[in-house]
C-alpha cells in the first residue's frame, strides 16, 4: 500500500512548493537546480503533493517544468495560476490534480494577498468552469475573511487555501488575533463543506499553531523548506516538516 493510501484521515497533507528551486536556476538561466529533481526528492521525504506556480512572466517555473512535473510526480500536483487565459489553457491541457487560482502582480516578489472573490466573481467563475470541465479540482487562495470564504463556496470550488502570510509576519502583539482570523475563517470553510487548506510564510518555527487548526486538511509550504534544503538537502528538509506535522495530531 502506498504511503498516501495508508494515511489516516486526521493526518495533515503536506504540499511542497518548489518554485524557489526554479528561482535559483533562473538566476543564471541555466539547467540546475532542476525543480523536477527537487519534486522527486520531496516525494521521498514524505510530501503528499507538489505545488508550483506558472506565472504569466515565467519568472521561475517554466512551461517545460510543468510538462515534466505532471508526467512524473506520483503524488498529487497543485498548479497555482492567475485567471490568465494562456496559463489556464496550459492547465486544461496538462490536467494537474488541483488548479489553485491566485492573484498575481508583476511587481510583487511573492504573492501579497488573497483573491478578492467578492469583487471579482465573474472572472473567477469563468476560470473555475474551464478547470472543472477538464476534471481538475479547484481551489482559491483567499485571505482569512468569512465573506471571502462564503463567496468561494458560492462559486462551487472544492477547497479554499487560507493566506497565512499576515500570521507569519505577526509580532507577539498581533499573532493571537491573526491566528484567530485563520481559525474563524477555517470554521466557515468547513461548515460550507469545503476542503480547508492553508499556506504562505509558514516555517518550521510557526507551523504548529496553524497545523492544530480544526478541520485543516492540507498545508502548502515552500520557501522555508527550500531554504532548509540548502543546508540539509531536500529529502531531509521535507522529512523534518513531515515529522512535525505527524506529531501534531
Amino acid at each position: 500500500m502506498s504511503r498516501v493510501a495508508s494515511k489516516t484521515n486526521d493526518m495533515i497533507e503536506l504540499g511542497v512548493n518548489i518554485d524557489h528551486v526554479a528561482t535559483v536556476r533562473q538566476a543564471r538561466r541555466t539547467y540546475e537546480p532542476d525543480p523536477v529533481v527537487a519534486a522527486a526528492m520531496a516525494e521521498q521525504g514524505g510530501a503528499d503533493g507538489i505545488t508550483f506556480h506558472l506565472r504569466e512572466d515565467r519568472r521561475h517555473i517554466q512551461d517545460r517544468d510543468v510538462e515534466i512535473l505532471i508526467k512524473t510526480v506520483t503524488v498529487k500536483t497543485n498548479m497555482e495560476m492567475a485567471c490568465d487565459e494562456g496559463v489556464l489553457a496550459i492547465a486544461c491541457r496538462l490536467k494537474p490534480t488541483w488548479g489553485l487560482l491566485v492573484p498575481e502582480s508583476r511587481q510583487e516578489v511573492t504573492t501579497e494577498g488573497g483573491l478578492d472573490v467578492v469583487a471579482d466573481k465573474g472572472r473567477i467563475k469563468t476560470a473555475i468552469t474551464k478547470l472543472k470541465e477538464q476534471g481538475i479540482l479547484t481551489s482559491l487562495f483567499i485571505d482569512p475573511d468569512p465573506a471571502q470564504v462564503q463567496a468561494s463556496a458560492e462559486l462551487g470550488v472544492d477547497a479554499v487555501e487560507l493566506h497565512t502570510g499576515p500570521y507569519a509576519l505577526a509580532n507577539h502583539h498581533t499573532i493571537d488575533n491573526e491566528l484567530k482570523r485563520l481559525i474563524d475563517a477555517g470554521r466557515v470553510a468547513s461548515d460550507a463543506g469545503l476542503r480547508l487548506h492553508a499556506g504562505h510564510g509558514i516555517t518550521y518555527a510557526n507551523v504548529r499553531p496553524v497545523a492544530a487548526m480544526d478541520g485543516l486538511i492540507e498545508l502548502n509550504i515552500g520557501h522555508s523548506i527550500v531554504s532548509r534544503a540548502l543546508m540539509v538537502g531536500m529529502r531531509e528538509a521535507v522529512a523534518e516538516m513531515r515529522r512535525i506535522l505527524d506529531l501534531q495530531r
